[in-house]
């Protein structure tokens, strides 16, 4: 796919009848959940059919809605006492208009592939200033390819779909909706009584040095992303038998990441003795009565883990009641006592560093990012909504994107890289229910 680059520019927040920017600071304190969360772009792609939306709409909207969205125009840097801080300068995003001289129809993968970075600004390059960075890119059918990325350590999952949605209303000429909330300093203080009661030194915080070697020896270039589509009748046969006998039902969610666990574990071929354990992202919103428009990362995470064996001589059950039981263990008092832990003085004292880091290789791990709640298919320029969203391409093996399927009848894509070696075996188990 030959993608050729038109243009590359700046936009900027545009403010009502020339209005200067709202008071209240030029930049936003990184509180100790943007600290601790992944330094990294999350990318996406959106397609959207003729009659596509016209740039200048889209670009209009966007100098809007970062007018109101500002941390997403501004910068990382440091606020005037050294600490880590979003600048709220008004930068500006980075938009890129290109174009192919195909039909989106040939071109567009069904899953993400290398090719999909073209449908994104270089992210190599003096672009990276910007926090959010995003590329119109027109197919010769007319239709558009929208792609999308923003700096994890801005905002989280759940606010950055809270500003895509603003977005489309903002370049459908409607109010963008409430506000988003934004972190001030003092908002996560330590309780009076500080108590540290988990072990935040080995879940969300690690010792400075190399991460542990798996020792599974294969390379990031042996990688393929597989996509399976798992219907919604497929779906409810997997939580029947998963909750049989159980009061209420597993969620949606907790059947299908256990079926993929376990899925994911047989096709390895891992021995029955290891330990396989998978990173699972839970919002704190609700659980420390913030907002959901509270902006910027909200984020812990759950670490259900189990042995091989039982993994897969128990049925799926264990592996949801796994699952359950410890995103349960992750309430508003771990929250809590993880702003307690991380504002003790320990971190530094210590030199602990997040163990939220990018790898090629999860092996024997698996970490989850589940978009089933997200309305990512709520962006709407004017045209409708998307009828193609899915990650862009994240090639590291064991990371499973969750994701509800265009078809919009509660089917649900799973974008899970592999080895190609261990693809053939996660296909034949893919769909059988033990």
């Amino acid at each position: 796919m030959e993608v050729k680059v038109l243009s590359s520019k700046l936009v900027r927040p545009a403010y009502n009848a020339g209005a200067a920017p709202p008071a209240g600071g030029e930049y936003i304190p990184l509180s100790v959940f943007d600290r601790v969360t992944y330094k990294m772009q999350m990318a996406i792609i959106y397609a959207f059919p003729p009659p596509a939306p016209s740039t200048a709409a889209i670009e209009k909207g966007l100098a809007t809605v970062l007018s109101e969205y500002r941390a997403f125009a501004g910068q990382l840097g440091s606020a005037p006492d050294g600490t880590p801080a979003v600048l709220l300068n008004d930068r500006g995003a980075r938009f890129v208009e290109a174009a192919v001289d195909a039909d989106l129809v040939d071109m567009a993968p069904a899953k993400p592939t290398p090719e999909l970075l073209r449908l994104h600004p270089d992210l190599e390059g003096e672009e990276l200033q910007e926090v959010v960075l995003l590329q119109l890119t027109r197919f010769r059918c007319g239709s558009l390819a929208v792609g999308f990325t923003s700096n994890h350590v801005a905002a989280d999952g759940h606010a950055t779909s809270n500003f895509l949605v603003a977005w489309g209303r903002a370049t459908r000429g409607l109010p963008t909706g409430p506000s988003p909330v934004y972190h001030q300093a003092g908002l996560f203080k330590p309780r009076a009584s500080p108590r540290v009661e988990h072990d935040h030194r080995r879940r969300e915080y690690r010792p400075a040095g190399g991460e542990p070697d798996h020792g599974h020896g294969e390379g990031a270039e042996n990688i393929v992303i597989h996509k399976a589509h798992f219907t919604k009748d497929f779906i409810a046969s997997l939580r029947g038998r998963a909750s049989e006998g159980r009061g209420r039902p597993f969620s949606r969610f907790e059947t299908i990441l256990a079926h993929l666990w376990r899925t994911m574990t047989r096709a390895r071929g891992l021995n029955p003795d290891e330990t396989s354990q998978i990173r699972l992202s839970v919002d704190g919103r609700h659980r420390l009565g913030l907002p959901a428009e509270y902006f910027g990362n909200l984020v812990l995470w759950a670490f259900p883990t189990a042995t091989v064996a039982d993994l897969l001589g128990r049925p799926l059950k264990h592996a949801a009641q796994v699952i359950h039981d410890e995103v349960a263990r992750v309430d508003g008092a771990y929250f809590r006592s993880f702003i307690d832990f991380a504002s003790s003085g320990a971190v530094e004292r210590e030199g602990l560093m997040p163990s939220a880091v990018c790898k090629d290789v999860l092996c024997p791990d698996v970490e989850v990012d589940s978009w089933l709640t997200f309305p990512f298919y709520e962006l709407d320029f004017g045209t409708g909504s998307p009828t193609y969203f899915m990650p862009s391409y994240f090639p590291t093996e064991g990371m499973l994107f969750l994701v509800p399927s265009y078809i919009g009848d509660g089917s649900v894509d799973a974008f899970v890289p592999v080895f190609q070696h261990n693809l053939e075996a996660f296909k034949e188990c893919c769909y059988a229910m033990e």
